[in-house]
């Protein structure tokens, strides 16, 4: 593919649909930065130059098209005590390191690790965005005025229901449009987005962070550094994935990942905090049509557009719109087929689907709740592979061969060993791997252990029949060949 047909496709194959789509995000956007800053400890501009720059820079710069990445929750609160203990230009510092450890990872091919991500842990950490998706939700529907539900009522009815009249304009866009218009022809009692805080009215500026460049101020920004980066790459690469099953098309997580760093490296020199994928306003773009890097960029663009020229007009627009549209997320984001496969899926997914719902919206920590996840995954899979797993055996002419079938590795080699009788005088031990595979150290010495105690007995041991990767393994960590084995393994 040249590189002209490559960026019509990529930029040029949706155009109408990506505009549309990014007018939704933008709008969508600015009450989230706004309380990301808030969460952060900083002025708003903080959050709403990161949405701006982040989005505009991904969009090139990442491996994931139609995917929305901005100042997020799962990043700003990290910066909380930061802030509060060094003031807001470490936060711009951190924002840059974290930046440059994101780059490293792409480099490193972190990308990979979301093979080890069980569909699971996926279902759960979707599950519980949308829940915490609706929660953010709920300052806006707690003890508000009747008003406010009567709008937030007619937003969902029109997000649900006119794209029954037509789909040439996105829904949310119309409930945007449609309740601003009616609160101020009947001045209605609500919240609106400016009274969340001043929005700004200039570019973003480049600068450099105010701060000393010595070791101490290293130390001080990169536990955090580490923190935004692990957490900001984390989101990105499941939202990621969440997306290229919506849209039916892959992605590459390295680039994303190289990307992301980018991207937050220009946030930080241009003031903005760091940021990564957001899940919420990823599954807005996709439902709103966009489908390319034009709706990524757009979204930035047109929040840029809408801060310097539209800002009074923003200010105006009612937060029970806004909420209509998150509730549209939460509810079109949470997999509810997930609680019918509770009764029909085995146990263990249930489990971890579960285990990562509970602790994501417990803690409101993505990071714990995907760690917690994948443990739990490992767990049941290994305890799973070990179960199949069978120890044989038969005496001919003197000769005990013990025959291994399944997978010989940490949580097998118990099993392995109790299988041998030790007691037995036989003058050959055959220990036949065949069906076997050796993966770790664990199961290498679990093979040296039976060795060494058969000879110890007075038996001859022939360890046969091991498959290429096996005998790699065993030629690299075996010991019971070496001089002083017995001694070292058996103690005595």
């Amino acid at each position: 593919m040249t590189l002209i047909e490559n960026f019509r496709r990529n930029w040029l194959s949706n155009v109408r649909g990506d505009i549309l789509a990014g007018i939704v995000v933008a709008l969508a956007l600015i009450p989230e930065a706004i309380g990301f800053s808030i969460i952060a400890g900083v002025d708003p501009r903080v959050g709403l130059y990161a949405s701006v720059i982040i989005a505009m820079v991904i969009a090139i710069t990442g491996g994931r098209p139609a995917m929305i990445s901005a100042a997020t929750a799962a990043t700003a609160v990290l910066f909380g005590s930061l802030v509060r203990e060094h003031g807001v230009e470490y936060l711009l510092a951190t924002t840059i390191l974290a930046g440059v450890i994101q780059i490293a990872a792409g480099f490193a091919r972190v990308g990979y690790i979301m093979r080890f991500v069980s569909r699971s842990v996926m279902t759960g950490f979707v599950n519980a965005l949308a829940i915490l998706i609706f929660m953010a939700q709920l300052p806006e529907i707690i003890g508000v005025s009747w008003q406010s539900y009567a709008m937030i009522a007619a937003g969902l009815a029109i997000i649900y229901l006119f794209p029954r009249v037509t789909r040439v304009i996105p829904s949310p866009l119309v409930c945007i449009l449609a309740l601003t218009v009616a609160a101020m022809v009947f001045n209605l009692d609500t919240r609106i987005v400016g009274d969340l805080g001043e929005l700004p009215n200039a570019l973003p500026s480049l600068l450099m962070p105010n701060i000393p460049f010595t070791l101490d101020t290293l130390w001080i920004i990169l536990p955090t550094s580490i923190a935004v980066a692990a957490v900001g790459l984390l989101e990105s690469l499941l939202t990621a994935s969440i997306v290229d099953q919506m849209t039916d098309t892959g992605s590459d997580k390295n680039r994303e990942s190289i990307g992301q760093g980018i991207a937050n490296i220009a946030s930080g020199f241009f003031g903005g905090m760091a940021g990564c994928a957001m899940i919420g306003q990823s599954v807005i773009n996709v439902k709103s049509g966009g489908r390319t890097r034009l709706s990524t960029f757009a979204a930035g663009a047109i929040l840029l557009f809408i801060l310097l020229v539209l800002g009074d007009w923003v200010g105006l627009i009612p937060m029970p719109a806004l909420v209509a549209i998150m509730i549209m997320v939460s509810i079109g984001t949470f997999s509810w087929s997930s609680l019918r496969d509770l009764v029909h899926h085995p146990r263990r997914s249930s489990i971890v689907m579960l285990a990562t719902v509970l602790t994501v919206v417990g803690t409101h920590n993505l990071a714990l709740g995907v760690g917690v996840g994948v443990l739990l995954s490992g767990i049941f899979f290994a305890w799973k592979v070990s179960q199949i797993f069978r120890v044989t055996s038969s005496l001919e002419d003197d000769v005990r061969t013990y025959r291994v079938e399944g997978q010989l590795f940490f949580a097998s080699a118990e099993d392995f060993l109790a299988a041998m009788d030790f007691e037995e005088k036989v003058s050959t031990v055959r220990l036949d791997l065949t069906t076997a595979h050796l993966w770790d150290l664990t199961g290498v010495n679990a093979i040296d252990m039976a060795v060494l105690k058969f000879r110890r007995a007075g038996a001859v041991v022939e360890v046969i029949g091991m498959n290429d990767a096996s005998a790699t393994i065993m030629d690299k960590l075996a010991v019971h060949d070496q001089p002083g084995a017995m001694e070292k393994i058996l103690g005595h």
